[in-house]
């Protein structure tokens, strides 16, 4: 486990404290960054994804997904979670507390917006920390793979849809264009873009060695990818500097739903699996790609279409705020009852 794994949480807290500070310091400065845009994409929060994605999306082999009936009940499970459960938790969460719960704290138009962010990230679960989540339980790398590649897959057809129907239900239009559009730059392009690269790689090289190439390749942009991780929580929360100070009860309201989803996701899938019979190295990524969330997309998603500054951004940057240190707690609860699930194999 590298550095940046192992304290992983002291990175993103660091970055939080430093985008806060600036936002504040120089606000100016990120008002002309803000102001960067085409088509309703901030171009400098669109390449610090990119940086962060990119490697993670050259790491998934799609040929992988030939295996996924070795094992289908762990690929069964992550999907039901993903797509059938999660999305519909998350809305229902978000509009039981900011139309019942809190109804007298938060003005409606605000709450609106907030639940709406909830939704984006219920929608998006995680494709690129999932890695780092199942390194830190142990799980099947082989499994992963196969896991976040059909996930991957699905997101692409499935996100779009989904966010507008559950954005609908709660009666916030938003228009579908800039969802495709999302959609396409933000996970269609990148796993293009890993897929050819691993293509171009295999290519040149011979069949024994090919796999050592992409390994030395991902080991020189993973620096890249935690650069890119750590400046997009910068820039966001430096983004969000004022709302943060001024108002940090808002962010309280909403890391209580956002808190609650993550642990009762994780109740779900974890009891599920061990009713299931999964053996633990499955067992652990499978709950954790649905509990995580893939947030670079739910922000960039979220900006695009409410902007930069409202409460759909702050909402998924809380998401940010919150999974670190919820995922990291999981990650403790998973390695201490390795116990309850059956011998690791493939």
């Amino acid at each position: 486990m590298g550095i940046f794994e192992r304290y992983l949480s002291l990175w993103v807290a660091l970055s939080i404290v430093l985008g806060v500070t600036l936002g504040l310091w120089q606000p100016d400065v990120f008002q002309v960054i803000a102001n960067l845009e085409i088509a309703h994409v901030n171009i400098v929060v669109a390449l610090f994804i990119w940086v962060m994605i990119y490697p993670m999306m050259v790491q998934i082999d799609f040929s992988a997904i030939k295996d996924v009936g070795k094992n289908p009940k762990g690929l069964v499970l992550t999907i039901i979670i993903n797509w059938l459960i999660k999305p519909f938790t998350m809305a229902g969460l978000g509009w039981l507390f900011f139309n019942f719960v809190f109804a007298d704290l938060v003005d409606p138009a605000s709450a609106q917006e907030y639940i709406a962010g909830m939704i984006l990230l219920g929608v998006a679960p995680c494709t690129a920390m999932v890695f780092v989540w199942s390194q830190l339980t142990k799980g099947d790398p082989n499994y992963t793979l196969v896991q976040v590649s059909v996930n991957d897959v699905i997101m692409i057809f499935a996100f779009a849809p989904i966010s507008a129907f559950l954005l609908g239900v709660s009666d916030i239009q938003v228009p579908w264009e800039t969802l495709l559009i999302s959609v396409a730059l933000y996970v269609l392009l990148p796993l293009v873009a890993g897929v050819f690269t691993r293509k171009i790689l295999n290519n040149d090289q011979g069949s024994g060695t090919s796999e050592h190439t992409v390994t030395q390749l991902l080991s020189s942009l993973k620096p890249w990818s935690m650069v890119g991780l750590l400046a997009t929580v910068v820039l966001l929360f430096g983004f969000q500097a004022n709302t943060i100070i001024t108002e940090p009860e808002t962010i309280g309201l909403i890391a209580i739903p956002l808190m609650i989803q993550t642990y009762g996701i994780f109740l779900i899938a974890y009891l599920a699996a061990k009713w299931m019979k999964l053996p633990h190295n499955i067992a652990a990524p499978a709950c954790l790609i649905g509990t995580s969330n893939f947030f670079e997309l739910a922000v960039a998603v979220a900006i695009s279409l409410f902007g930069l500054h409202s409460g759909a951004a702050l909402a998924t940057v809380v998401g940010v705020l919150v999974e670190v240190p919820v995922m990291l707690s999981l990650v403790y609860i998973i390695n201490h009852t390795q116990h309850w699930f059956g011998s690791s194999n493939a």
